[in-house]
């Protein structure tokens, strides 16, 4: 009977594992004896093992992040291939410093159908370079024309521009200097004077699926916002979300070939005469400016002018407002007046603070330098330890007094701002 009871007690026990006992004709007996003890200590058990069920909690899941390393750009091109040799004549005057023809605005006509050495893979040859570490560097376009040999010792970025990749209007990505105006052909940087996202794109292999071609090679270089395909005449216009993508999709694709072996001529787009189009690009405009004025006046502002204030922010612009009284609303010029009167005062706050530290500051300087009489009345009481016996220094202190009250006398008193004017009347 004791070994029953003991077993029974160990399956009481939480997280212990269950054991089955057979019951043997001699303890028959003795089982009719000891049923309502075992009955209520099966309901005991039952009752403990529910209730450690709920109380234990479902293991948590934890997630692990893995956070891979950006890799280094690679070499495009085995440096010991490239060949530096003048540029064939398509102008009037060679122009040392930038190492190409001027004085014609038209390419030759052979140079603008020679297809290019390379194309750049942008999955493949991205990575970071040494230009990462330094904000505002420019994109490299050799590695636009997959033709860079330095790889990730180079000093110019080799990725896709992104959204937050905002340059100055006279410059372009690559850091080259716009100008005034478009070449001719079109060609080129291109001009500060218009922010052109839409490229030309000129001899096409016409096939029946010319739009899915184009899109698919001219998004690997940025989000498009619209393409527009002359089917009939192998011409396409691409435009890009971002003008900086457009730059380097322009350089990227000069001379390439899409699927058909072709060499496409990708030039700026001229404006487009199409009213909807210049309406389109005066909203994108008006949205952009739109957007700046939101980011200069604040969150809360613009839900005010929008309406879309809470029932929290209305009760404390009312209050606020009211200047104590009740029922009473300031309007909204004089809430914007009181508004900036407290950035104002703020500002103030600010600037008077740092100047009473400046005061400070100087002050303790001044108190750190003690007077020459202060130095000298110290050095007299030392008594044998310095290198001046007391007789000179108190010497030396009689002479400082007697020059300061001669200096004094010699000083002539002025009798007002006239005196010494220096004027040629007698009455004088």
């Amino acid at each position: 009977m004791a070994e029953v009871v003991q077993a029974r007690t160990s399956f009481t026990t939480p997280g212990s594992p269950s054991r089955k006992r057979s019951a043997s004709p001699l303890d028959q007996n003795d089982q009719s004896a000891t049923e309502p003890s075992s009955t209520s200590t099966a309901l005991t058990n039952t009752t403990t093992n529910e209730t450690s069920l709920t109380s234990s909690e479902p293991p948590t899941k934890k997630t692990k992040l893995i956070r891979r390393k950006r890799r280094p750009a690679r070499p495009q091109v085995d440096a010991s291939t490239l060949k530096s040799e003048p540029p064939p004549q398509t102008g009037t005057i060679f122009n040392i410093w930038y190492n190409k023809w001027s004085g014609g605005d038209r390419e030759d006509a052979a140079l603008s159908k020679t297809a290019a050495v390379s194309r750049c893979n942008i999955r493949n040859d991205s990575g970071w370079t040494a230009a990462d570490k330094t904000p505002g560097s420019f994109f490299c376009l050799f590695f636009a024309r997959g033709i860079c040999p330095k790889g990730h010792e180079c000093q110019y970025l080799h990725r896709l521009p992104g959204t937050f990749d905002i340059f100055n209007p006279n410059v372009d990505c690559f850091g080259r200097d716009k100008h005034s105006d478009y070449r001719d052909d079109m060609g080129g940087v291109g001009s500060f004077t218009r922010q052109n996202r839409t490229l030309y794109v000129g001899r096409i292999h016409v096939t029946d699926d010319i739009e899915e071609v184009v899109a698919r090679h001219f998004q690997e270089w940025g989000e498009i916002e619209r393409t527009r395909v002359l089917t009939g005449r192998g011409v396409a216009f691409v435009t890009y979300v971002n003008e900086a993508n457009s730059q380097f999709a322009k350089e990227a694709m000069a001379h390439q070939a899409l699927d058909n072996n072709e060499i496409l001529n990708v030039r700026w787009a001229t404006v487009d005469p199409n009213p909807l189009s210049a309406k389109r690009e005066a909203a994108r405009i008006e949205e952009q400016a739109a957007e700046a004025v939101r980011k200069a006046l604040g969150a809360r502002t613009v839900r005010q002018i929008e309406g879309r204030e809470s029932k929290e922010e209305k009760e404390q612009r009312k209050l606020e407002s009211g200047y104590g009284l009740e029922g009473y609303e300031a309007p909204e010029a004089i809430w914007f007046n009181q508004q900036k009167q407290l950035e104002y005062e703020a500002q103030r706050n600010d600037e008077r603070a740092l100047l009473e530290d400046g005061n400070h500051e100087m002050q303790a300087a001044q108190n750190s330098v003690l007077p020459v009489e202060d130095s000298t009345t110290a050095a007299t009481t030392q008594q044998g330890n310095g290198i001046l016996s007391s007789s000179t220094l108190a010497a030396l202190k009689g002479y400082s007094a007697n020059s300061s009250t001669q200096a004094a006398r010699s000083a002539p008193v002025s009798a007002g701002p006239l005196v010494g004017y220096g004027s040629d009347d007698d009455s004088d």
